[in-house]
């Protein structure tokens, strides 16, 4: 696998950002890893990080490197902060960031296809809740999406976290998030209704989560709904790395990628 480190600058955040890339090698001597390079224009996986992380984090706390080797798949991992892929109120917009700079730079850079087919989102807490909403508010863009233990409500999420989250006024404001598209269960409820071809679903939460119950809200609302969703829910486990290391692995079983030309 080649493995790249990004920084260049977002015309939209008006400043230098980052994003860290891991490209299909076709190799034979890495040891203990099988890589191929699969087609000239890779399928993509963007990748997200949480609240108090960095386009690092998966690469540190996890072997994506290696999970990924043999599918041929390119997985881009960009750096958003702490602004819940969110058009700030008082702050960047990086919202319009990650949903149309991020993947026309990405392919500017490296062969990567535009296909929707080809392209697919995951992330964890509010990564997860960034992939249901790029996946949701992008449809036409992304064929599916992965929410590990992601936060599936927004609303007061200060008041629900482990930790106090002070930033929440500076991105979403006084503003009203229910009902509006920075809300990923009315989204959910809006592209069920319309004609638009939906993504499929990935979501899955520790029983002792702190998130656990609002999402379970949210496979509640899918199980009424047209979306291929499939919903794991794991006795005992917590909002921790050990947990998202296993579960990615099983994101990338899930995702329909065609495994047979790689």
């Amino acid at each position: 696998m080649a493995l790249i480190k990004c920084n260049f600058f977002s015309e939209i955040l008006g400043i230098n950002t980052s994003m860290t890339v891991i490209l299909p090698e076709q190799t034979t001597n890495q040891i203990g890893m099988q890589s191929v390079k699969g087609r000239d224009l890779h399928p993509v996986l963007f990748l997200l990080h949480g609240l108090s992380d960095d386009d690092s984090i998966w690469l540190r706390r996890t072997s994506i490197e290696r999970y990924v080797s043999e599918l041929g798949l390119a997985v881009v991992m960009p750096d958003v902060h702490r602004s819940f892929y969110t058009d700030m109120e008082h702050g960047q917009r990086y919202w319009t960031f990650i949903s149309e700079e991020l993947p026309a730079a990405a392919r500017s850079f490296f062969p990567l296809s535009d296909k929707r087919e080809d392209n697919f989102v995951a992330g964890l807490s509010m990564g997860g809740y960034g992939a249901f909403k790029l996946a949701l508010r992008k449809p036409e863009s992304f064929s599916a999406a992965a929410s590990l233990s992601g936060v599936m409500k927004v609303k007061n999420f200060s008041e629900r976290s482990s930790e106090p989250y002070r930033d929440y006024s500076l991105i979403f404001g006084n503003r009203q998030v229910e009902g509006t598209e920075d809300d990923v269960i009315w989204l959910a409820d809006k592209i069920d209704k319309s004609h638009v071809p939906k993504p499929m679903l990935f979501q899955c939460c520790g029983t002792e989560d702190h998130l656990i119950k609002e999402n379970k809200e949210f496979n509640e609302l899918c199980k009424k709904t047209s979306f291929d969703h499939t919903y794991i829910e794991d006795p005992g486990r917590t909002h921790s790395w050990d947990y998202w290391d296993e579960k990615i692995q099983e994101v990338l079983e899930w995702l329909p990628l065609e495994r047979g030309n790689n």
